[in-house]
């Protein structure tokens, strides 16, 4: 019965260097920004955390600066895995540059991928991709020459073709709800999609990381409806209003 209400730069300080983190949203639906922003702010302050891996599905951002295009800053980050990159034209120009691996593999084998992180599965196997550049016979869904891991790979199952897409720990969440109480219970009333939320939460606590949240408000114990609930307390580390 702790509570789990902490400021962003709080929350934000336990991002470690080389940490592997996974974000919610889509587009500009259930973006954290203010940890995000916060994020920026403490490496540009004090150039950590350092070399991290970027993991998302939908596009986060406005094709400017909101969203994932905090995260632009050379030496923030060092891979990138991400299902659209048309939003996020800071990150992209890093790709460009070979300043960072990247990948663009399919949004909704990412979103599998965090189920199957969840449940310490060794990988997502599907026909999706199957002959398109996310093909490791094409490019495996690297975007440069800077990008060496194939995280595809080509697998044949009662005689067809599959591919299998690798999972690998996750060992931050940063996500966005509405209401929080001081055990981290949250809920999601006032936002337009519940997307990922509760997989990318169960993907991160599986791997033995932290799992922190953007909400609007805090209210008293037991004032949330159970059944209202997305992501449980027992799932989040740390929740920032």
């Amino acid at each position: 019965m702790r509570n789990k209400i902490t400021t962003a730069q709080a929350a934000i300080n336990l991002i470690g260097d080389g940490d592997t983190v996974t974000t919610s949203g889509f587009v500009g639906i259930g973006v954290p920004e203010e940890l995000l922003v916060a994020l920026e702010m403490r490496f540009t302050e004090t150039q950590h955390p350092r070399d991290l891996t970027l993991l998302f599905a939908a596009g986060q951002g406005d094709g400017r600066n909101r969203g994932l295009n905090h995260l632009g800053h050379d030496g923030l980050l060092k891979r990138v895995v991400g299902g659209h990159w048309g939003l996020i034209p800071k990150v992209a120009q890093l790709a460009v540059a070979g300043k960072i691996e990247a990948y663009n593999l399919p949004q909704g084998v990412i979103s599998q991928l965090y189920r199957d992180i969840a449940a310490k599965k060794p990988g997502n196997l599907t026909r999706v991709g199957l002959g398109t550049f996310v093909d490791p016979r094409l490019d495996g869904g690297k975007i440069n020459d800077a990008t060496p891991e194939n995280l595809v790979s080509v697998m044949e199952v009662g005689g067809e073709e599959y591919l299998f897409y690798k999972a690998f720990p996750v060992q931050v969440a940063l996500l966005r709800g509405t209401s929080a109480d001081p055990s981290g219970n949250v809920s999601m009333e006032k936002e337009a999609l519940k997307i990922d939320n509760l997989a990318q939460a169960m993907a991160v606590r599986n791997s033995g990381g932290v799992v922190i949240v953007q909400v609007e408000r805090v209210v008293g114990h037991h004032a949330l409806n159970p059944r209202d609930v997305v992501i449980p307390g027992a799932l989040v580390d740390a929740v920032v209003v």
